[in-house]
């Protein structure tokens, strides 16, 4: 049984939303999950004017947890086509883990959000990638085994990168059903390899 962790950075909640539907399909696939967030770096009277979603139920992680780990996925909301500046300053911590080869041969993915469609989503995907590919981790994307990327009946996000949503400009809306698929998807894709891995 894969053991697997999302580990997620939102300032809205949209990006918690699709951590959960990511745990819940690799739950459904029979790895074990664990859901945390990377620390908040903004003070809270700033954030809290700002109307962030302090009130996030998964726990904060650290560094020491991730090599405990077969699998991590990983996603934050974009800032300008790249990571977000908390998750980045929570993987900056990870020099360690990366010298000592922790996570290589471990399983990663990645998902984010954006204002729009066209507002950075496979180039924020290609960020998270890119710090896991160098921590020698195996990369699973949102194949086109899920095909409802795909549709063109509304607007919709999800990339062979791996899931997205659509938060909208002010952040009103919320992740589509075929979103919440797409994390599904991704999250049972992700137990599935990192199961076939171990075996």
């Amino acid at each position: 049984m894969a053991k697997i962790l999302v580990l997620y950075y939102s300032t809205y909640g949209h990006i918690e939303t699709m951590a959960n539907a990511i745990a819940e399909g690799a739950r459904e696939a029979g790895a074990t999950v664990d859901v945390m967030r990377v620390p908040e770096t903004v003070p809270e009277e700033i954030a809290r004017k700002a109307h962030f979603k302090l009130d996030q139920a998964a726990p904060v992680a650290t560094i020491a947890d991730l090599p405990n780990y077969d699998a991590i996925i990983v996603g934050t909301g974009t800032r300008f086509g790249r990571i977000s500046s908390q998750m980045a300053a929570f993987l900056d911590q990870a020099g360690g883990l990366w010298a000592s080869g922790a996570l290589n041969g471990k399983v990663g993915a990645a998902f984010t959000s954006t204002a729009t469609q066209h507002g950075g989503q496979e180039t924020t995907l290609f960020s998270i990638i890119t710090n896991l590919l160098h921590f020698g981790m195996t990369i699973v994307g949102l194949d086109y085994g899920f095909p409802n990327q795909m549709g063109h009946g509304h607007v919709v996000g999800g990339a062979p990168y791996g899931a997205t949503t659509i938060a909208g400009g002010d952040g009103s809306r919320q992740p589509h059903e075929d979103e919440l698929n797409g994390a599904r998807y991704l999250g049972r894709r992700v137990a599935d390899t990192a199961a076939r891995l171990a075996a």
